[in-house]
């Protein structure tokens, strides 16, 4: 059984559990959107994005968010999924993240897709 993204309790009064695919997802966006420092226990454990959407918009800085996050993902949950594309936009007010991935278990392709708003 995996537990729930974000913690939470069931009907039953239990700890609420997820599907496999909603445990992945969960991760993905827990390692996307933390930031280094912010788990007492793992202290690198994150990405750093906040950080980044408030530098300079233009085609260098797009590159450079895509390599960090592939470069977290793979750091933190190679052994649960290959990551095959990472993309990220700024609109707005409005950070778009899509990651395509494939489990490790062996099921097939999927895609997440986060949005958060930022401050600017």
């Amino acid at each position: 059984m995996h537990i729930g993204f974000p913690f939470r309790v069931d009907g039953r009064g239990h700890t609420a559990g997820a599907t496999e695919d909603d445990y992945v997802r969960g991760l993905v966006e827990q390692v996307l959107f933390t930031a280094p420092g912010e788990r007492v226990n793992r202290p690198t454990f994150g990405s750093g994005v906040r950080q980044l959407v408030f530098e300079p918009a233009g085609g260098e800085m797009a590159d450079a968010l895509r390599v960090l996050l592939r470069g977290a993902l793979q750091q933190w949950l190679a052994d649960q999924v290959e990551v095959e594309m990472v993309d990220a936009r700024v609109v707005d007010s409005t950070l778009d993240i899509s990651v395509r991935y494939r489990p490790r278990s062996g099921a097939e392709t999927r895609t997440v897709v986060l949005t958060r708003d930022v401050v600017r």
